[in-house]
């Protein structure tokens, strides 16, 4: 059991360096455009002052939800079995821009990480921007047609001292927010990893919930 408990560890570090990673990412909006009714009051020779545009500040969410609420009792036993449902949220500097909450346990000798991330930009071009890096930075996956206003997946699969770990990522823009999930899964015992479709399918279902958690937040 010590030799497994060290395996474990080995297998925690890059899951831990990827999300310290991504969370230290971040991007900022583009400057807004010339308002064209401004343009045309200048044009008839108006005097009066108009108001400045304020599309490209506009905010669809200004808090992102409870992160640790994203996710139902039912997709966490199913996705990470043998996790407390509550999960544990990682702790941020500033709550109303990134919560992230982490489920992860070892049954037997099955062990499974699912990561669920609320970032909330700037302005829906800033997300846009964010979005487009992300999915350009992890290449090899594809759309997933009907989440927020665009979703990417991506499967990877690992092998250290003979032991795989295969990892999924879901990145999802909904206006001035993203959602990112990651979900990976080992056997100890097999050191072998959880299918393609397994990990992508479990991903994209926990993108899902969290989106439509983020959906249903105040909008403000």
């Amino acid at each position: 059991m010590r030799s497994l408990h060290l395996a474990l560890a080995v297998r925690l570090l890059p899951v831990v360096v990827l999300a310290t990673a991504g969370w230290a990412m971040a991007s900022g909006p583009f400057a807004s455009t010339p308002d064209a009714e401004n343009k045309s009051a200048a044009d008839n020779g108006s005097n009066s002052p108009s108001a400045p545009s304020t599309s490209a500040a506009t905010k669809t969410y200004a808090d992102s939800p409870a992160p640790c609420e994203g996710i139902s009792k039912k997709t966490v036993t199913s996705l990470v079995p043998g996790a407390k449902a509550a999960g544990k949220e990682i702790r941020s500097t500033d709550e109303s821009l990134r919560r992230t909450c982490s489920w992860n346990a070892l049954k037997g000798f099955e062990y499974h990480w699912l990561d669920v991330t609320y970032e909330i930009k700037k302005s829906d071009e800033a997300a846009a921007t964010a979005y487009k890096q992300r999915t350009t930075d992890n290449s090899g996956g594809g759309t997933i047609p009907g989440l927020g206003d665009s979703a990417y997946s991506v499967v990877n699969l690992t092998t250290e001292d003979k032991q795989q770990t295969r990892e999924g990522m879901v990145i999802a823009r909904a206006s001035n927010a993203l959602v990112v999930v990651t979900y990976n899964g080992s056997d100890f015992e097999t050191k072998k990893a959880p299918g393609t479709d397994e990990i992508n399918k479990g991903a994209i279902k926990a993108a899902k919930e969290a989106v439509t958690a983020l959906e249903s937040v105040q909008k403000s």
